[in-house]
């Protein structure tokens, strides 16, 4: 019996996109046999519960449990991007086992790795199983891992030390401190690893993008071209985006199933009058920070849902993550009285809102993002145009291609109350909505019959049907 396997790394945030990749397949492809393997993870809950509806809704996905390995050393963050590097290398003992394991049994002719797992590249190219990147994130990211050898190369300096825009073909020119933060300090093991990543990718067999061919044209164009890897091999890609994940039981919404009570407060608001404010699930603003957008939305006049998460203490570390036993009332980190001075047209949510759900409903009418893909996906896909406000990671560039590129977003480079008129006003917000309209559109098209997407999907799984002969 022939198999997929698909190997996400640690986390629900990069095991949800996987397992979309796996529901499409076989939708779309109901033949296809898929396994994919599962590093533990501490909120080991969430991650079962999760599972265990996925099983029951495609019993022919499987799922495979590895050991997690031990680090030699505790970690200074259990998030940290180069952490999920080096479980991965420490892994591929436990991962060659699984592998040779299902071997037994089923013809492995695709393993599709996450890419904080490229050191399993190596295993797979030791067993002899083709391998294929699966990379979540936009086209333009993409590019940038791929060109980065070559910024490597024709530099001497760190990019963070240099006040420079690079040029990324395919892309506009990027501000060297908007490129993605793991590329900046070449003394740091983090930039390694990417470099590696970068090295490693165009020697698999083909890199699968949540994205699509319209909304990253030029992008997708130059990297086809080989102008990333000059000199070098391009694998194939495939743009079969967007892929939108599910809302996930136990994620910090309701336990009981109920409706969010944001949603019925939107119920209440006129169409598309409403801003909404989220940031993801990591992204926390300073005290001071949250006080000034709190000022900014108050002098707007404009209807808005914001989520804040509360944050720790103490800022030292210079990328403040969610810190969930914080216990602190939002009126602590508010202004005194915003909370009842715009309670008629404002509402201020602590920690967790349902993003799809909220994007989805007729009363919002614009969203100010950190950048991050999935969120911008789940933008296009419900026609809102973005304010751009990246944190850390890849979203600095992403917010270049949104804001410059695509013209979908605002860059934020003004104050809050600046920005919110600009975008909601009838006027001066129109051309950016026309834009994320079509594109909208465009997305409804591309995962349609016989769209961009699907097209890209049928010849992946055609490649697979046949990955003998290739």
């Amino acid at each position: 019996m022939a198999r997929i396997v698909m190997y996400p790394s640690m986390g629900i945030s990069h095991l949800m996109p996987m397992v979309e990749l796996a529901k499409l397949l076989q939708n779309r492809h109901p033949s296809s046999a898929i396994t994919i393997l599962v590093t533990p993870h501490p909120n080991s809950a969430l991650i079962t519960a999760y599972l265990d509806g996925i099983s029951a809704s495609i019993p022919s996905t499987t799922f495979h449990y590895l050991p997690n390995p031990s680090l030699s050393s505790p970690p200074s963050s259990p998030t940290s991007p180069s952490l999920s590097f080096d479980r991965a290398r420490l892994n591929n003992p436990n991962l060659k086992k699984a592998l040779e394991n299902i071997s037994k049994n089923s013809y492995i002719k695709a393993f599709v790795i996450d890419f904080f797992n490229t050191a399993a590249h190596e295993i797979a190219m030791e067993l002899g199983i083709p391998t294929f990147y699966y990379f979540p994130i936009s086209a333009c990211a993409l590019a940038a891992t791929l060109y980065f050898p070559t910024v490597d190369r024709t530099t001497v300096k760190s990019i963070k030390d240099m006040d420079i825009n690079v040029d990324i073909p395919g892309m506009p020119p990027v501000p060297s401190d908007h490129m993605p933060m793991s590329m900046l300090d070449r003394e740091t093991q983090i930039y390694k690893n990417m470099l590696n990543l970068a090295i490693q990718m165009p020697k698999s067999e083909g890199i699968i993008i949540n994205t699509f061919e319209l909304l990253e044209a030029r992008t997708i164009k130059a990297i086809s071209d080989g102008l990333c890897v000059p000199g070098g091999r391009t694998p194939p890609i495939f743009c079969i985006g967007p892929l939108i994940g599910e809302k996930v039981e136990g994620d910090g919404g309701s336990d009981d199933g109920a409706r969010h009570e944001c949603l019925s407060w939107l119920d209440s608001q006129p169409s598309r009058s409403v801003l909404f404010l989220c940031f993801g699930s990591m992204g926390v603003f300073s005290v001071n920070q949250i006080r000034e957008m709190a000022v900014g939305l108050e002098r707007s006049g404009h209807r808005f849902l914001w989520v804040v998460r509360i944050p720790p203490p103490e800022d030292t570390t210079g990328r403040t993550l969610a810190n969930p036993e914080v216990e602190q009332r939002l009126e602590s980190v508010l202004p005194e009285g915003f909370l009842e001075r715009t309670k008629h047209r404002g509402l201020v949510w602590d920690s967790w809102a349902p993003q799809v759900e909220v994007l989805s409903h007729n009363s919002v009418g614009g969203f100010v993002t950190h950048c991050g893909w999935n969120s911008v996906l789940e933008a296009v896909c419900h026609g809102l145009p973005l304010i751009a406000w990246p944190l850390f990671a890849e979203q600095r560039l992403n917010k270049v291609f949104l804001s410059e590129e695509a013209k979908l977003a605002l860059p934020l480079e003004q104050s809050a109350e600046g920005f919110v008129r600009q975008l909601m006003g009838a006027k001066s917000g129109a051309a950016i909505r026309r834009r994320v309209t079509a594109m909208n559109e465009g997305a409804t098209a591309a995962t349609g019959d016989g769209g961009s997407s699907r097209a890209a999907l049928d010849q992946l799984a055609q490649l697979w049907k046949y990955v003998k002969d290739f």
